[in-house]
């Protein structure tokens, strides 16, 4: 079943966490049609732009099934994960996933041409959008990350467009690969080779990859999954 696009959300920065550091996390429907720029949804904004939005994380979207899985997993969640955006996606539909979507996949919304640059990586944030300091560890364990687009041609999207797949340039690299490799198996050093070089994955993964291969070893994920800087 080819997903359709009846909402799309957006989110003002406003104070998050402990410490009020501003985030767009926190995102609502916004009224159709949408405009869609190379630097995203025209009415959705960032409270970080170091490491948000741009034009390779323009828009994120999150599968839909993955709030059943969620709430199997963890009934406590029922609350927070009583509508989407949840997770702060701009787009949520049925039948897209991680395992069935591939890095450089190019999908139509009418007139827009979105192109999946790269998995989301999970922050402090989640933790505290969703009050459980282990929410982002979760979801990078999980592999239930979502994804970026970038914007290969910009336009409108009407409501109830359908999201076609368009062009498949890398159907060996599924995002269930990459999240895997990133997050679990995480020095299988000709893999990372590989992944460092495809030309449709995101400049910040490739480098990702690459600085792997070079060290022989894994970043420090402390402060990106806590908040923590010590």
């Amino acid at each position: 079943m080819t997903p359709i696009i009846d909402t799309l959300f957006a989110g003002t920065p406003r104070p998050l966490g402990p410490r009020l550091i501003p985030s767009a996390i926190g995102k609502s429907p916004l009224a159709g049609p949408w405009t869609i720029t190379v630097d995203g949804l025209r009415g959705d904004m960032q409270g970080d732009r170091v490491h948000h939005g741009g034009p390779e994380k323009a828009l994120h979207h999150y599968p839909h099934e993955h709030y059943a899985a969620w709430l199997e997993e963890t009934p406590e969640l029922s609350e927070a994960l009583s509508a989407v955006p949840a997770f702060g996606e701009n787009i949520s539909t049925t039948g897209l996933t991680e395992e069935n979507v591939c890095v450089g996949d190019v999908f139509a919304a009418g007139a827009v041409r979105l192109q999946v640059a790269q998995g989301r990586q999970p922050c402090w944030k989640l933790n505290a959008k969703f009050d459980r300091t282990d929410m982002a560890f979760r979801v990078q364990k999980t592999g239930r990350t979502g994804w970026y687009y970038r914007v290969l041609s910009a336009g409108q999207i009407e409501p109830g467009t359908l999201l076609m797949l368009d062009d498949r340039p890398r159907p060996e690299w599924p995002l269930s690969r990459i999240v895997s490799l990133l997050y679990h198996r995480t020095l299988e050093f000709d893999d990372l080779e590989a992944l460092s070089k495809l030309p449709e994955l995101a400049s910040g993964w490739r480098e990702l990859a690459a600085k792997r291969v070079r060290s022989k070893s894994v970043e420090d994920w402390k402060s990106r999954l806590s908040g923590s800087t010590s």
